[in-house]
């Protein structure tokens, strides 16, 4: 009994660790609390965990650039590269995103969306110029979701953009979505492997976290992905309600098998070996911005 127990640990452990080949790091104003030697040990300590990519969620949200090519968040990156990580480097954020996309009908989300497209895609450009950091990819923090994105008018809109919008890059195109329960499972499988067939890196997020929809809901979501979508679990437990800032405490994600599917984690923030980005968000002001 004891060295089942033991096995199924390692097996754990070893899964977990696989999931945790890519982190998710979402930056706010306030990490530029931490000094160089804090993020040079957190680099080393993700890098030690078996991490070899790190996602950016963002390098530009909203009037903030986090300091552009000279600040700390690009300073912080270049340590993470010394140590060998990978970067697939988040492009620019609109702060109303989701407050705009519930109020466009289908004509006005498309123009919208073309419109934030061409400001990543002018972050894009600048972070080539000015960053001068080596990228794995690049990653499109406009996420998506079945309930904006649940008329197929709309679906085929933002399928034909975003493949436009990747063969204007210069590495894959990353972006993610998540599930509110509008499409069906089988369905909303097959409209995120549609969208990787242009070459784009689509990550579902498995909703562990935020808890909006019931396990065997969000089960019947993974199960129905087919093998070209990749699975972030959600590394987090929302404390806060509908209408608050976001709050979260960190949670172990999920450890089950990811099978087919390439795995990542969400996020830096609540890993073990993240921890001083947190305490020093809580010692300062909380989160200044927040997830989906």
């Amino acid at each position: 009994m004891a060295r089942w127990i033991l096995c199924l640990c390692l097996l754990m452990s070893a899964t977990v660790a696989k999931a945790d080949e890519r982190v998710f790091y979402q930056p706010l104003n306030v990490d530029a609390g931490l000094t160089q030697a804090q993020w040079q040990k957190i680099w080393q300590d993700t890098a030690k965990q078996g991490t070899r990519t790190v996602i950016v969620q963002w390098t530009a949200y909203g009037d903030s650039d986090f300091g552009g090519a000279t600040g700390w968040l690009a300073n912080s990156l270049k340590l993470a590269q010394r140590q060998g990580l990978q970067l697939v480097l988040g492009l620019a954020m609109d702060p109303a995103y989701y407050q705009r996309i519930d109020e466009l009908d289908s004509a006005g989300l498309g123009a919208y969306w073309q419109a934030q497209l061409g400001q990543s895609l002018a972050q894009q450009q600048k972070l080539r110029q000015d960053w001068k950091l080596p990228v794995s990819g690049w990653y499109l923090p406009l996420e998506l979701d079945d309930l904006h994105f649940l008329a197929a008018d709309r679906r085929a809109t933002l399928q034909h953009q975003l493949k436009d919008f990747a063969a204007k890059l210069d590495a894959p195109l990353h972006v993610s979505a998540f599930s509110a329960g509008k499409l069906a499972p089988e369905v909303n499988g097959q409209w995120l492997g549609e969208l990787t067939t242009s070459g784009t890196q689509v990550w579902w997020q498995d909703g562990a976290g935020t808890a909006r929809l019931a396990p065997l809901v969000r089960n019947g979501y993974a199960t129905a992905l087919p093998c070209s979508v990749g699975i972030v679990r959600e590394a987090f437990h929302q404390v806060s309600r509908e209408g608050q800032p976001f709050r979260a405490e960190p949670a172990s994600p999920d450890a089950s098998s990811p099978g087919c599917h390439q795995s990542a984690v969400f996020s830096l923030r609540y890993r073990p070996w993240g921890k001083a980005i947190l305490d020093n968000q809580r010692k300062h002001q909380g989160s200044d911005v927040q997830n989906h």
